[in-house]
């Protein structure tokens, strides 16, 4: 079970507080976005906050870490992000830990200090004794990490004893889904059997950016119909089960589309997401998707969009009849919410974060991992454009009530006063 979220008393909503966040990279990425997004609620409740990284390059980062909504500093730039492109955690566990060290060194007394993704630092952290550390875990690193070589195991057994043990030093945890909750008692069982439950705290999305009078659909969009899919091209995001879904429901049309007024060459995948060309497994996994939609026979009908800029996400996710989400036990999810906050449906699949952030038959469908699944609901609402409106109408009104900034940073308010209470004690 998960820790319950409290609310704090009149008089704490007043205090202001000085909050640092101690974060590795600030670049572009899911996790970076929620730190800005905590870091941006908080300074709106009134909090002093500032954040501290190893990194922040200001021509690929969010808008909001150099307009002025906060102060950034950098510390440990100069130290390696990896030796002969090996030991790129340990090295990632030097250059956060020399940022900690030196938050601790230099700076005067933090009320709370937020880090997330390498819980190394806490112990560093905790030198501050007057400070509460809140320890946002994403997903435990020790299962992201392969463990294929037996000389990868050796290299892995200390990092992952390391991360146990300095997450369990945290006066508390948060994670992003009941599904990372989850996975996080089975992986630390130790702390488990302490009695350490994690609270969840859910990602939020802007969901103001979505109904922009700026945003036009081009005109070179002529089809009646397209399917989105955004995600990086990463085979962990298992696009190519989009691609296969696609090429089912276009043959499943054939077999019926005497009697359809929607005819099957006006119909579109378009696959859209982030895209690195410097990334062997991005170059790779996209050549891997062109072959796949050539030998599906859908070549001519499935459009590639990589290194999608946010405007043309938003603008195509404002011409999209649904979006499609393919990853598999994802430990939560971004896009179905953006999708959502658009007034899209979304087909996921029925297992990780979606589970949470999807309601079936309401908000758009949750599908086994086979293309014939995730075909017939597209070609539910391939049919019935006027029930995927109504159902991206509920979603918009489920993302504002669930998942704003908004609503997000009220309950990262409440967690944080809860913390300072003389009575909190969420790491025993």
């Amino acid at each position: 079970m998960t820790e319950a979220i409290g609310r704090p008393r009149d008089e704490e909503r007043k205090k202001r507080l000085r909050i640092a966040f101690c974060h590795p990279d600030l670049g572009i990425g899911g996790a970076e976005r929620l730190v800005v997004d905590a870091a941006l609620e908080l300074s709106r409740q009134g909090h002093d906050v500032h954040l501290f990284t190893a990194h922040h390059d200001p021509n690929r980062c969010f808008e909001e870490t150099v307009d002025g909504s906060f102060p950034v500093t950098v510390y440990g730039d100069f130290l390696p992000r990896h030796v002969f492109h090996h030991l790129h955690a340990l090295c990632a566990y030097i250059r956060c830990m020399y940022v900690a060290l030196c938050m601790v060194l230099f700076w005067p007394r933090f009320d709370v200090i937020f880090a997330d993704q390498v819980s190394a630092v806490i112990p560093v952290l905790k030198l501050k004794t007057s400070s509460k550390i809140l320890f946002y875990c994403h997903f435990p690193d020790l299962l992201l990490a392969q463990h294929t070589t037996h000389l990868r195991k050796l290299y892995r057994a200390p990092l992952n004893w390391i991360e146990e043990t300095t997450t369990g030093m945290a006066d508390r945890v948060l994670v992003n889904s009941e599904f990372t909750a989850l996975t996080f008692g089975t992986t630390f069982k130790q702390l488990h059997a302490r009695g350490l439950n994690p609270t969840v705290l859910y990602p939020a999305v802007d969901i103001y950016q979505f109904h922009s009078d700026a945003q036009k659909i081009p005109p070179n969009i002529e089809v009646m119909c397209i399917f989105l899919s955004i995600n990086r091209f990463e085979r962990k995001k298992n696009i190519g089960l989009a691609i296969s879904a696609f090429a089912s429901l276009l043959r499943k049309q054939e077999n019926i589309s005497k009697g359809m007024s929607i005819p099957g060459q006006d119909v579109r995948l378009v696959i859209a997401g982030g895209y690195d060309q410097r990334l062997t497994e991005n170059w790779e996994y996209l050549q891997e998707l062109k072959s796949l939609a050539l030998q599906q026979g859908v070549g001519d009908q499935v459009v590639f969009v990589p290194s999608c800029s946010t405007l043309q996400r938003n603008t195509l996710l404002a011409a999209c009849l649904c979006v499609i989400y393919t990853p598999m036990n994802e430990h939560f999810g971004i896009v179905p919410l953006e999708a959502m906050a658009a007034e899209k449906p979304v087909v996921a699949c029925n297992s990780g974060g979606p589970k949470e952030s999807v309601k079936h038959a309401a908000t758009g469908f949750l599908c086994e991992p086979t293309p014939e699944s995730f075909a017939s609901a597209m070609m539910l609402l391939l049919h019935d454009p006027q029930k995927a409106e109504m159902m991206g109408k509920f979603a918009r009104q489920h993302v504002e009530e669930n998942f704003s900034r908004k609503v997000f940073g009220a309950q990262l308010n409440t967690i944080i006063y809860d913390l300072l209470k003389p009575a909190a004690n969420f790491a025993t």
